[in-house]
């Protein structure tokens, strides 16, 4: 990416009477070079001052709090902790910063996530040079900013910890297309009790089927069977999708057994497994639009049983899935499996195997 274009025209120059102080900025972005570019272009304005930088999710968070920037210019995809958990987290600590996503997702979805978080601007990483500063200019005067190519999108919704009702209603995890020139989607929501898991899955399932999708369902007997009438009151035909084997229910137990080796995933069968799942879905799919999404609890069973490392590294087997094949993936966790250890490593290690968590 050519970053010798991100320079400001000459003249231009933060608006209005709000500018009484110098305007602090938080930078975070794990790509250095687009970081500096970041940077060179905001202090070339007189009114702002950048004050820090981070590489990643954490590092943003605890830098937030030590610094308690006036603005935070943030990336999504960062390492360790993703930008809209990071988002919540420094809002949190440091509720009078002001949030500007600049990101490389275009995805209207995951716009609508970023604003929930409570952030107040969103641009795309390819519009920085034309933008960014209008957005600087709209979010400290109060008001929220939405880059120019989602023009003609409600994504601002509500600003608080959990996703706006417009993402949730309108199946915010609509499954990508089977091509790995896309971001990735592989999510974590976390529930606090099976009545916001079951919603959120038959929102997920039902958006992929409705598209002409097929979807893997690896949950527990007790889920798979609560799911099926949430389905049909929607106006699935479920029987229908799964003869056509657009519907694949599995156990997660019985799952978990065909690759876990020693109380640890084996990559080897694990890809086979899930290799082979994927491409039975992916031909019941016509068309070259064709999508599959996959959304269980296997990871999160083997969390709640005390077994932490075996689900991160299952989780992160599951990631390369989502980068290679294109295939959307939701995971479900219990809130009450974690007791304590939301905010800990182990619980950063989790999330940071996702492009975005989210609780309900």
């Amino acid at each position: 990416m050519d970053f010798s274009g991100l320079s400001m025209t000459s003249g231009s120059s933060l608006k209005g009477d709000y500018v009484a102080h110098l305007v602090r900025v938080l930078v975070v972005d794990d790509f250095e070079p687009w970081r500096r570019a970041i940077c060179s272009m905001l202090q070339k304005q007189p009114e702002l001052r950048v004050i820090g930088e981070a590489s990643d999710g954490l590092e943003a968070v605890h830098k937030a709090e030590e610094l308690q920037p006036d603005l935070v210019v943030l990336d999504i995809g960062l390492p360790t902790l993703n930008g809209i958990e990071a988002a919540r987290r420094i809002l949190k600590l440091s509720p009078q910063s002001k949030i500007i996503f600049v990101s490389q997702e275009s995805s209207a979805d995951v716009v609508q996530r970023a604003f929930g978080t409570g952030a107040r601007g969103y641009l795309v990483k390819t519009d920085a040079r034309r933008e960014l500063l209008t957005a600087v200019d709209a979010v400290l005067r109060g008001e929220q900013f939405v880059g120019s190519r989602f023009a003609g999108h409600d994504l601002t919704g509500a600003s608080d910890a959990r996703a706006p009702e417009s993402v949730r209603s309108s199946g915010v995890l609509a499954p990508l297309q089977q091509n790995t020139g896309l971001p990735r989607r592989h999510e974590a929501g976390f529930y606090s009790d099976d009545r916001s898991f079951l919603d959120d899955l038959t929102r997920f399932i039902g958006t992929a089927l409705r598209a002409g999708n097929a979807v893997i369902v690896v949950a527990t007997e007790s889920h798979r069977d609560s799911l099926l009438p949430r389905l049909q009151a929607h106006g699935l035909d479920i029987a229908a999708a799964i003869e056509q084997g657009r519907y694949i229910p599995m156990d997660a137990a019985e799952t978990l057994s065909t690759f876990m080796v020693d109380g640890l995933p084996d990559p080897a069968r694990f890809v086979k497994v899930a290799g082979d799942l994927i491409a039975e879905a992916a031909k019941a799919v016509k068309g070259k639009h064709a999508r599959v999404a996959v959304c269980g609890e296997c990871a999160p069973l083997l969390w709640a049983q005390g077994q932490a490392e075996a689900a991160i590294r299952l989780e992160h087997l599951w990631d390369d899935i989502a980068k290679s094949d294109g295939v959307t993936i939701l995971c479900g966790y219990p809130l009450g499996s974690f007791q304590g250890a939301v905010g800990s490593s182990i619980f950063d290690k989790i999330c940071a195997e996702h492009s975005a968590v989210y609780s309900r």
